[in-house]
């Protein structure tokens, strides 16, 4: 008992020791004096450690002493407020009093609770304090919408999900909303943060923007640049290498997506998904080199909501069509026939159909059937984006890109037949 004890104690002496520093220093180079810092900070956390220690029950000194504190703070909030107030200006931050309660309250988790959340209370605090100014330029800089993206996201994950039933609704497949939903959110999450990294971290005209549409959506990434490519000849060659780079980035994301749900599938996925990763980024590096330029600068468009309610609910839809498809072609064909469907939705939208998959709707498949069903799907799908390439920018100017993918597909394709042979 007594080891624990005194690791918790240098803990504490730790934490309040980098949390008062962290204080004082900030305000120091500010120009400002605030009551707390690198001694009273310390002091604080051993106050509330020891009365905490007196009566671990009821908490009776604790809560004393936290009362006495909180006194103190509002005595001090209330004249700074008030003489604030006779210089003309309003400046009451409370900064200064929740820190000065969060190391007080420091004394008591320390000793009582595990040491990562200690460790992580004062590092959250002292990482809101410092980045002050970073903090309220974000918040100048956010958009409304944005805001509203982000509740969205709550809504989706912490409002709807945990209200879906977890049980087959009808006998036609073994999907359940709840697993639906959760199919959804694990394809919005990756989405959302690439929209996040492509609005607010890539930089402008860097390759990174089409790389974040590749994990955004690879398909939606190659419109908007054969579209653009279309109306700027001059931004052809580095439309061209920005659509197989997007194009190779989907390999990646196609496995996360799995990993979330089937960890063995993707173990098995793993080699054949990275190695077309591979390919794909030595074709667009050839590009880019071809292209002799800098990389492809960021479209004008503004990257499109992926939590918006109509997409959402538009891959619900095609996630439950094709599950339910998929239970069906299993039952009637067998594993073939799944491969058969692969390669007909991934001229539609691969996620749905790796989705039911990766969470074995379709009944139970074999690694090397499954596995060979996503390789087909994502083969598919590569066909679809040169043709979408093609459509929108011509045949003849996207020729390169277009060849690139038919490369990719056809490579996928030979990959999958390999596996379904080494599956027997």
């Amino acid at each position: 008992m007594a080891v624990p004890l005194v690791t918790n104690f240098a803990l504490l002496l730790g934490l309040s020791f980098f949390f008062g520093l962290a204080f004082e220093d900030f305000y120091a180079r500010a120009g400002e004096s605030r009551p707390g810092g690198i001694r009273t900070f310390p002091l604080l956390a051993l106050t509330g450690g020891a009365l905490y220690r007196l009566d671990t029950e009821r908490l009776l000194p604790l809560v004393a002493g936290l009362v006495i504190l909180g006194a103190w703070l509002i005595v001090y909030y209330h004249n700074r407020i008030r003489s604030a107030g006779a210089e003309g200006m309003l400046h009451g931050e409370l900064m200064v009093p929740v820190c000065n309660v969060l190391a007080y309250l420091l004394g008591p988790v320390s000793l009582s609770e595990p040491a990562w959340l200690a460790v992580g209370i004062t590092v959250a605090a002292v990482l809101l304090l410092t980045g002050r100014e970073r903090l309220h330029d974000f918040a100048r800089r956010l958009e409304l919408r944005e805001i509203v993206i982000a509740g969205e996201f709550l809504i989706l994950t912490g409002l709807v999900l945990p209200l879906l039933p977890d049980r087959p609704v009808t006998t036609l497949s073994a999907i359940t909303p709840y697993k639906a939903w959760l199919a959804l959110l694990a394809v919005c999450t990756i989405s959302y943060a690439s929209y996040l990294l492509r609005r607010y971290v890539a930089p402008e005209g860097d390759l990174w923007v089409a790389a974040l549409g590749g994990l955004y959506s690879s398909t939606a990434t190659t419109v908007v640049l054969a579209r653009r490519a279309e109306a700027d000849r001059a931004a052809l060659p580095r439309a061209r290498a920005g659509i197989v780079l997007a194009t190779a980035l989907m390999y990646p994301r196609v496995l996360a997506v799995i990993a979330f749900f089937n960890p063995p599938l993707a173990g098995h996925l793993a080699p054949s998904l990275l190695l077309l990763a591979a390919l794909g980024l030595a074709l667009a590096f050839f590009q880019y080199r071809r292209a002799g330029v800098a990389p492809p600068e960021a479209p004008h468009e503004t990257p499109r909501n992926p939590l918006e309610l109509s997409a959402a609910s538009l891959f619900a839809l095609l996630f439950v069509i094709i599950s339910i498809a998929s239970s069906w072609v299993k039952s009637r064909f067998g594993e073939t026939g799944v491969e058969m469907l692969a390669a007909i939705v991934g001229f539609t939208d691969v996620d749905p159909f790796v989705l039911s998959l990766a969470q074995g709707v379709a009944g139970p498949m074999s690694e090397s059937g499954a596995a060979a069903a996503v390789l087909i799907a994502t083969a598919s799908n590569n066909l679809l984006k040169a043709g979408y390439a093609a459509a929108f920018a011509g045949l003849r100017a996207t020729l390169p890109a277009a060849a690139a993918l038919v490369v990719l597909a056809a490579a996928g394709l030979a990959v999958a037949l390999s596996t379904v042979i080494a599956g027997g």
